[in-house]
């Protein structure tokens, strides 16, 4: 990862989560103006392999639901943990994270296809059409949404959040129930009819990137609440204007010269005087 990254990180997109709020926001005016331009841009596989290749990409900014008040909360709060989960592991693996979620969500796409051809023996063309068609309705972001909460709950486990603006709750309590409530919906709705099988493939391709990540990652993605202050710190000697000079990052070759606004910090679990930026600090491999 640490390899790709100094190949390719400078191709990241910065504040990915605005970009995916952004794709809401456009299927949402779609869905308003013109709902039929929609059935042209959902993640179809039938369409796809006649032609239509624009609909890998394009269903991202199929809307998962009506547009209210409930939408615009969930989407700020998305915003809050996907700005969280960048800041902590740096924007290239965040967007690694995020495009993996949507290839596993593509290529499930073609293997629920895949699965309706072997279990029915061949189904007609006009069938086919229609069928993936109105399976594709069930493909959209919403499930790549709750596997950036489980990402946060994963790497945040002791933070808290007000369930109903109230409650204070640890987000892993909360990461607990959203993982078994997505586990028995996948085998509710394989159990209850064939056509759920496209949500079935979401959620599945959804617990797969988190699963990845997670067993991947486990040791360098989960913060400590002591890491958290030290951070926090840390910070507060910036504004100070306490910051030592000549810090440069051990992965990425940054300096304060590039971004004067970098956090530098060493790492004490590696062994020698390696400093990281705030991009690495928590996600680079220890040296041993």
């Amino acid at each position: 990862m640490s390899k790709w990254e100094r190949k390719f990180g400078k191709y990241a997109i910065s504040n990915l989560t605005i970009v995916l709020i952004l794709c809401y926001v456009a299927g949402y005016v779609l869905n308003f103006a013109a709902p039929w331009v929609l059935q042209y841009l959902t993640l179809d596989p039938y369409a796809i392999l006649h032609g239509q290749v624009w609909r890998i990409f394009t269903w991202v900014i199929s809307p998962p639901s009506s547009f209210d008040l409930f939408t615009i909360i969930m989407l700020l709060f998305y915003y809050s943990l996907g700005t969280a989960l960048e800041s902590a592991w740096g924007t290239w693996r965040y967007n690694v994270y995020i495009f993996t979620g949507m290839l596993l969500t593509v290529l499930g796409s073609f293997i629920c296809m895949g699965l309706y051809y072997l279990l029915t023996g061949g189904i007609s063309p006009e069938t086919a059409r229609v069928l993936f068609a109105t399976g594709s309705l069930q493909f959209s972001t919403y499930y790549i949404n709750m596997s950036i909460f489980l990402a946060y709950a994963a790497t945040f486990p002791e933070a808290q959040i007000l369930l109903m603006f109230v409650i204070p709750v640890k987000v892993k309590w909360m990461g607990i129930i959203y993982l078994v409530v997505m586990v028995l919906d996948m085998f509710q709705y394989a159990a209850a009819s064939s056509l759920l099988w496209f949500s079935v493939a979401a959620i599945a391709a959804s617990l797969v990137n988190i699963l990845i990540f997670w067993l991947r990652n486990k040791k360098r993605f989960r913060l400590n609440p002591k890491q958290i202050r030290r951070r926090a710190r840390f910070r507060q000697d910036v504004r100070r204007g306490e910051k030592a000079s000549g810090h440069k990052c051990a992965v990425c070759g940054r300096t304060e010269e590039d971004d004067p606004s970098m956090e530098f910090r060493f790492c004490s679990k590696c062994n020698g005087n390696y400093e990281y930026c705030s991009y690495h600090l928590f996600t680079h491999e220890h040296k041993k």
